[in-house]
């Protein structure tokens, strides 16, 4: 891995990031190329780090209990890791893939890969959260992380990278944060459960967007998220993924958000100079009173 930098560098200010919000069909490989095509494109318009949804070489397999499904993860380093590495030198582009990753038998994480602009593995994160939810049964397939947070340093600036369920978590936020990172990627499955989506989908968007928008202001980060689309499943069940894709900046506002119902690729300039500039006004890293913290490693405080 590359030197620490500053986490208030400026050197590749502004930074262009990209988000591929996709829908996922049955086929790995299909997948695996739109993805690509994707980057392409993203690349040529000028994106220097580019992030892909969860788990974006398949379906969301995590609906139902099945172990012939073990078949769809690979190791890392693996072939998906090679194919980005190759794409990412070539396009001079940093990606994030999210993947489901073989580490050995019996032992699966759902695991973000860093590759660095010049293709090398700058890094992988494993999702250190794991839910276990009607349709979202992924304690059955993932062990969790054992990384614990973690930034990683690419030629365009120091990034972090949490999974879906680690959105709902400040001290995911937090901890990334502390380490450096200027950006905070969220690559996201998240989606309405039909029989409920016309009762609780409004708020439930508004929840999950929220809690993110707020680790930008916590921690005086960018946040970027970007979540699948598209159903899934059975017409009358399954999961409404509800896409939303966005980029919000270290004050929470949302820079660019993408429809509920559509692939699209948000490409958004990122000043990182609003990283100083912000915690300058609001300096929360400054006040925070870790002597005090300690009972947050407790589950309940008696």
């Amino acid at each position: 891995m590359a030197a620490h930098h500053s986490p208030l560098t400026t050197q590749h200010s502004p930074l262009t990031i990209a988000l591929i919000q996709m829908s996922g069909s049955s086929e790995p490989e299909a997948n695996l190329e739109k993805a690509c095509a994707r980057i392409r494109q993203a690349a040529d318009a000028g994106a220097q780090i580019v992030c892909l949804q969860e788990l974006f070489r398949s379906p969301y397999f995590c609906q139902r209990e099945d172990p012939a499904l073990f078949d769809l993860a690979e190791p890392i380093p693996g072939p998906s890791t090679e194919r980005f590495g190759r794409l990412a030198r070539d396009a001079g582009t940093v990606i994030i893939a999210s993947l489901f990753e073989r580490r050995t038998a019996g032992v699966y994480h759902n695991t973000a890969a860093v590759l660095d602009a010049d293709g090398s593995l700058a890094g992988i994160y494993r999702k250190m959260h794991i839910p276990d939810d009607p349709l979202y049964y992924e304690k059955y397939y993932f062990t969790p992380g054992d990384l614990g947070f973690r930034a990683f340093d690419t030629r365009f600036g120091r990034i972090g990278v949490l999974v879906c369920w680690d959105q709902w978590y400040p001290e995911a936020a937090r901890l990334t944060a502390l380490h450096g990172a200027q950006i905070l990627f969220y690559p996201t499955a998240i989606g309405w459960h039909p029989r409920e989506k016309t009762q609780f989908g409004e708020s439930q968007h508004q929840a999950w967007e929220l809690i993110q928008r707020s680790h930008a202001v916590a921690n005086g980060i960018f946040v970027a998220a970007v979540n699948r689309v598209g159903h899934e499943g059975p017409p009358d069940s399954g999961l409404d993924f509800w896409g939303a894709s966005f980029i919000a900046d270290p004050s929470g506002t949302v820079l660019k958000r993408a429809s509920h119902d559509r692939e699209e690729t948000l490409i958004v300039s990122c000043d990182l100079r609003r990283l100083e500039e912000t915690r300058r006004h609001w300096p929360f890293l400054r006040d925070r009173r870790i002597d005090a913290y300690a009972d947050l490693t407790r589950r309940v405080v008696d």
